[in-house]
C-alpha cells in the first residue's frame, strides 16, 4: 500500500477523548511522502460533513465534492493535525486534493501552528 500526500482515506478515529474527532471519517494525508514511504506514522488532518460546519475560519479548509472526489462537501480541520498507524488506513484511498487546493490546507496548517 503506498500512502501518499494529498490522499484521502475513509479511516476509523476511534478511540479518541474529549473534543477530538471521532468515528469512520475522512482523513487527508499531510506528511511528507519520504516519511509516508517509511510506515511509522501517518500524519493526517480529519475532515467533517461540510454541512456541520455553518461558517469558514482560517483553520478549516472547505473542499467541494468535486476537488476532493468524495460524496460530499468535507471541511477539513487543520487545527486537529494528528498522527496514525498505518494499519489503520484501508488499502484504497476514497479521493485526493489538487496542489492548489494542498496549498490551502498547509496556509491552515501554519496559521494553526504559527510557522
Amino acid at each position: 500500500m503506498s500512502l501518499e500526500r494529498g490522499q484521502i482515506y475513509f479511516v476509523n478515529l476511534n478511540p479518541t477523548q474529549g473534543k477530538e474527532q471521532s468515528g469512520a471519517r475522512p482523513v487527508l494525508i499531510l506528511s511528507v511522502d519520504e516519511i509516508n514511504r517509511k510506515q511509522m506514522v501517518i500524519t493526517v488532518i480529519p475532515g467533517t460533513k461540510g454541512a456541520n460546519i455553518n461558517r469558514d475560519f482560517v483553520t478549516n479548509v472547505r473542499v467541494s465534492t468535486a476537488e476532493s472526489g468524495l460524496e460530499m462537501e468535507t471541511v477539513f480541520l487543520c487545527f486537529q493535525v494528528r498522527s496514525l498507524d498505518p494499519s489503520r488506513f484501508p488499502k484504497t484511498p476514497v479521493g485526493m486534493l489538487s496542489p492548489n487546493k494542498m496549498r490551502e490546507v498547509e496556509a491552515s496548517v501554519r496559521y494553526v501552528l504559527g510557522l
